[in-house]
């Protein structure tokens, strides 16, 4: 397969061209609206098995768990921001051990719900049934949750805790500030390719492929990353300026912002998938007129 990159021998305008149509057609809108439901379901059985995850090293009270739950709260727009804090905060006191969401493995099996959805979906864009054994697809969407997982709390560290951490590797390492000040410029780019990494595992693992092809860093995988980042952003803005959901919804204002930035979330994940799916397409008509070419040829020498 040759590289992504050349996006399949098309213009950057007739690759945005081709995707639109294929996101039409799809039905992409109506899909992340069901994703938003799923993932409001996943989202703080996700949340607890991340900060029970944490637990695992740092006990109830330790400041490292105290930062992680705290961001993971503000990762959400306007007042849903407040709302997930609450709700995260009111069950970790509610028990500790089995009796958080019924321990950690409960809590990743809940969790796990989210990416059944994405595997789903994902299985339509690349328009493919899902042939696998029940077990081994159930296996694939937890094992996918749990390496989510492990790259959220990876670039959560990394933001919270990397001048730390490089100054504690500059000290074992023995290059001082040098070191020091070469993390603090790395730690956002680390950051980034945590990002980058995991919408990259999804695409790869999540649909029922027969020929599977990985790259570190697929266009869908830019595209969606940057779709997220700036729809984030711009509705965060939004919020600050033009926030009427509190207003006209009242005390289920948070939940509706949640639910919209859920959407966001779900539409990023999808479209880059599209975008993969549309030059791996055209990879392969081009692959298949060669062959067809070569072989009209061969039959005419044969005459």
């Amino acid at each position: 397969m040759p590289s992504l990159w050349k996006f399949g021998g098309l213009t950057p305008l007739r690759l945005v061209q081709l995707a639109v149509k294929k996101i039409g057609n799809d039905e992409l809108s109506t899909r992340s609206a069901s994703l938003s439901y799923y993932f409001m379901l996943a989202l703080f059985p996700m949340f607890l098995f991340l900060v029970s995850l944490v637990g695992v090293f740092a006990g109830p009270g330790s400041q490292l768990r105290e930062s992680i739950t705290s961001t993971l709260g503000r990762l959400a727009p306007g007042s849903a921001s407040q709302l997930v804090h609450n709700v995260v905060n009111q069950t970790l006191k509610a028990g500790s051990g089995i009796k958080v969401a019924a321990g950690l493995l409960g809590a990743l099996w809940a969790a796990s719900g989210g990416m059944g959805a994405v595997v789903t979906s994902l299985n339509v864009i690349y328009q493919t049934g899902e042939t696998r054994p029940w077990w081994k697809q159930k296996l694939t969407i937890v094992t996918l949750t749990l390496a989510l997982a492990l790259l959220i709390i990876i670039a959560l560290v990394l933001v919270l805790y990397g001048g730390q951490i490089g100054q504690w590797l500059a000290g074992q390492i023995g290059l001082g500030q040098v070191f020091a000040v070469a993390w603090k410029v790395m730690q956002w780019p680390l950051s980034f390719a945590a990002m980058f990494l995991s919408y990259s595992i999804i695409y790869y693992f999540a649909p029922n492929l027969k020929e599977r092809h990985w790259h570190w860093v697929s266009p869908g995988a830019a595209a969606g990353v940057a779709l997220w980042l700036i729809a984030s952003v711009g509705f965060r803005v939004y919020l600050h300026f033009f926030n009427s959901y509190n207003a006209t919804y009242g005390s289920l204002g948070a939940v509706i912002i949640l639910m919209l930035w859920l959407y966001i979330t779900g539409l990023a994940i999808l479209m880059g998938g599209e975008l993969n799916w549309v030059i791996e397409n055209e990879d392969k008509n081009a692959a298949a007129f060669r062959a067809k070419r070569h072989e009209i040829e061969e039959q005419m020498k044969a005459a």
